[in-house]
């Protein structure tokens, strides 16, 4: 059965751990007169397809690293799209900061896991070099951005696609041998 993993990958690496203040964030993105609009075509998107984006709801503009250890944790407890999917929602919705430990526990009892287990998990530093370094790797790979899908280990798609695009690139990875290594 196909599989859904979410790897790491910083779109700000840079960002104090702490986060920004997001209108900070945009103003250096994209200056004053762009910034306040920067969103509004992936807002009408949203909306499109039934997603109501709040991205004015949003006042820190996080490092994601603790996020990206959040999902590691859930993958290791098989819950990993759960989370994801709340993560999203607590994000780009409902203007969660995705810096703060207690949230990252909320949003992962949410998405069913022991909120008491992961909360100690992520006051410690238990993953924190390996995803780290598994951002450095996509890097290395020459991912830049997000989405960035790559399916059955053997086709990369950068970008938001059509959802014909993705599944021509499932099916050639579906009939593209496996590399020698496998």
């Amino acid at each position: 059965m196909p599989a859904v993993r979410w790897q790491p990958f910083q779109l700000n690496p840079d960002i104090p751990a702490t986060g920004m203040s997001r209108s900070e964030y945009i103003e250096r993105k994209w200056g004053k007169s762009r910034g306040p609009d920067a969103y509004s075509r992936v807002a009408a998107v949203g909306t499109s397809v039934g997603i109501p984006f709040a991205f004015d709801k949003i006042a820190v503009q996080p490092n994601t690293l603790e996020a990206h250890r959040l999902l590691t944790y859930a993958e290791r407890h098989g819950r990993q799209n759960e989370v994801a999917e709340v993560l999203f929602k607590a994000y780009f919705i409902d203007g969660a900061n995705l810096t703060d430990v207690n949230t990252l526990a909320d949003i992962g009892a949410s998405g069913g896991l022991d909120r008491d287990a992961l909360h100690a998990y992520l006051a410690s530093d238990e993953d924190r070099t390996e995803v780290s370094n598994a951002d450095i790797s996509a890097r290395s790979a020459g991912i830049g951005g997000v989405p960035f899908f790559i399916f059955n280990r053997r086709i990369g798609v950068s970008g938001a696609q059509d959802a014909d695009v993705l599944l021509e690139a499932m099916e050639q990875a579906s009939r593209t041998p496996a590399p020698a290594s496998e």
